[in-house]
């Protein structure tokens, strides 16, 4: 008889990265404002183009975005482990619905989440892009 040992390493890492995936976007589509929590002072955003660092003024990037509802579809979720400080790197690809519009608009997202001292992960690195065409 085989010895199981559990999941593997990258097993979980497809299981934290998919349950980072899931609460992220359950926040962004229900209580936007509590996303903050998942960011740091060092936590940089790249929004389309736009670069916005630290806790607060990502938060309030985020809640001044021109709309107050939408849906996220998540369409795939790739990972990998990042040397740095034992961190996720997670892409994201999907599509997103704005209430009151026919069609979804695609998206690209990309974070880099790194362990803290509890625990949990915060989001270092998140970079963000409509694909267009």
């Amino acid at each position: 008889m085989e010895k199981d040992d559990g999941p593997s390493m990258e097993d979980q890492l497809e299981l934290v990265a998919r349950a980072f995936v899931d609460h992220y976007y359950y926040l962004f589509d229900n209580n936007r404002p509590s996303l903050s929590s998942l960011y740091h002072q060092t936590s940089l955003l790249t929004f389309e183009g736009q670069k916005i660092q630290g806790t607060e003024n990502i938060a309030s990037k985020l809640s001044q975005l021109p709309f107050q509802h939408c849906k996220h579809f998540i369409s795939t979720m790739d990972c990998q482990s990042s040397p740095c400080a034992g961190g996720i790197i997670v892409f994201v690809s999907g599509s997103l619905q704005l209430q009151g519009e026919e069609h979804q608009l695609r998206f690209s997202q990309m974070f880099q989440l790194i362990p803290t001292q509890q625990g949990s992960f915060f989001v270092q690195n998140d970079i963000f892009r409509l694909n267009y065409g």
